[in-house]
């Protein structure tokens, strides 16, 4: 149990479904945040150019527009187009044409030169810039990106000079752009990792259903069946488990069938030189005057009767188990029949322990029909007989003991109840462990409850101690109830 407990804190005790989705699913997700980065970025890289390039046209055509004259440069740039423009304020276009050193134009005043020595003419160059928005006063200033051309001209009359087209934009636009790229690209990305999850999760289901077939098929079989578990098309590493399995269930199956034997064994053996202590016994008992002599012999006979008793259990014990009982026949039996005939044979002991035991039937007799089972007679009848010596051994002398055959619910119930001191709640659970006993007189061998509950199991049904009313204890045993009778009916066999 310890080993049990140790193995279930290990990291590998967790889902194996959850443990495979995991690691399938966690490079899926790293991949689909690195795609994520990489296509933001790789929008915002082309983006850039095509701004970049949309820049560098523009001020081109500024450019066009400008005719060098007698008196400097004149600025063919007429307002409505200055308006176009300047029609957009979430897209901001600034421009500005100026002749270096420092003659403004046209345009936006005060724009940031870049920052080159000996700049080529007829060269763009890209930079990015702050400029504060004048709608804004308190904001920030907006990051912009510029394009710088310097360009050569010659003016009539006058030595050839250079000038300076600039155009900008928000890069607000720009980013916008990426990010809707972004969202759209995401999108069936997305879509595309919950339809790979779904596939992921249906192939690691189909992967491991020969494990969870292999789990029920060891969860459907009881403690007793040790059968060989067989499953058909597994793949070989199921089957390899499912061997190792069968190889432990066989060596277990070979261990409890030798002790089995042995037990079976050896109470065949002390039968018979315990009954014969028991007759001598009472030879002795009988001719015996001496009162010191008669206490032993009688000790003596209670001690060879209690051995006896636990021999017998043993036997029952034995026959009850699945290997011992699929070997007799199964037939219908009237449960109602059964139990009034054992309760008759018990009176007599009854009597002499002072009990009052009678059969309760019901008023009107149920049919036989509705009180049928199928089972072991044998067994069935050992059952009822450990439950009616329980109740006569600890209720008590002066206390009455009922027994009673109840149907209901598809199932044939058989009660047995007294009114004697009853048990706690705990006590009850544990009565049906073997050699656990109510009292710790020398009276019992603890065997009996634990018997009932092993041929009650091996007949598909449930046994119970609950509490009588207004005092003492019920043993009720439940059995499927044979619908419409069966093709056998067999009367109880008496031990």
């Amino acid at each position: 149990m310890n080993g049990l407990r140790h193995l279930a804190r290990l990291p590998g005790a967790r889902s194996l479904h959850r443990q495979l989705l995991l690691w399938l699913l966690l490079p899926q997700v790293v991949l689909w945040l690195a795609a994520a980065g990489f296509t933001y970025k790789l929008a915002g890289h082309y983006v850039q150019e095509a701004i970049d390039a949309s820049l560098v046209q523009a001020s081109r055509a500024l450019a066009r527009q400008i005719k060098p004259t007698a008196t400097g440069l004149y600025i063919d740039f007429p307002r409505s187009a200055q308006e176009i423009l300047e029609a957009d304020p979430s897209d901001r276009v600034l421009y500005a044409v100026s002749s270096p050193p420092g003659q403004f134009l046209i345009g936006t005043p005060n724009l940031p030169v870049p920052d080159i020595p000996e700049p080529r003419l007829g060269e763009p160059y890209h930079y990015d810039s702050l400029l504060p928005d004048p709608a804004r006063t308190e904001a920030a200033p907006e990051p912009v990106r510029m394009v710088a051309l310097y360009l050569p001209f010659a003016a009539e009359g006058a030595s050839d000079g250079m000038m300076l087209v600039q155009v900008g934009r928000s890069r607000a636009n720009r980013e916008e752009l990426a990010r809707r790229i972004l969202v759209d690209t995401a999108l069936p990305l997305s879509a595309l990792v919950v339809l790979m999850t779904l596939i992921v999760w249906a192939g690691i289901r189909a992967g491991l259903q020969p494990l969870d077939q292999l789990q029920q098929r060891v969860q459907g079989q009881t403690a007793n069946d040790l059968a060989p578990i067989e499953i058909e098309a597994a793949p070989p590493e199921v089957r390899s488990l499912a061997r190792a399995i069968n190889t432990l269930l066989a060596e277990v199956q070979h261990s409890v069938a030798a002790q089995k034997r042995f037990i079976s064994d050896a109470a065949h053996q002390l039968r018979t030189p315990l009954a014969g202590l028991k007759s001598q016994t009472e030879l002795a008992l009988r001719e015996a005057t001496d009162p010191a002599l008669q206490a032993r012999l009688t000790r003596v006979h209670e001690s060879a009767a209690r051995s006896a008793h636990l021999v017998n259990q043993l036997l029952t014990l034995a026959r009850a188990e699945p290997e011992s009982a699929s070997r007799q026949d199964r037939a219908v039996l009237d449960l109602a029949r059964l139990a009034r005939e054992l309760t008759a044979e018990w009176v007599p002991r009854a009597l002499a322990a002072g009990v009052d035991l009678g059969y309760d039937e019901p008023e009107p007799a149920p049919p036989p029909e509705d009180t049928q089972v199928e089972g072991i007679a044998l067994l069935l009848r050992e059952a009822l007989h450990n439950l009616i010596d329980n109740a006569v051994r600890y209720a008590g002398a002066g206390r009455v003991v009922t027994v009673r055959v109840r149907q209901g619910g598809g199932q044939v119930c058989m009660e047995v109840e007294d009114d004697g001191p009853g048990l706690s709640e705990p006590d009850r659970e544990r009565m049906f462990e073997r050699f656990t006993r109510a009292r710790h007189d020398g009276s019992g061998c603890g065997l009996g409850l634990a018997i009932v509950r092993e041929i009650v199991e091996r007949h598909a049904g449930q046994v119970r101690l609950l509490p009588a009313s207004p005092r003492g204890l019920l043993a009720r045993a439940c059995l499927p109830q044979v619908a419409g009778g069966g093709p056998a009916r067999v009367s109880p066999e008496r031990s």
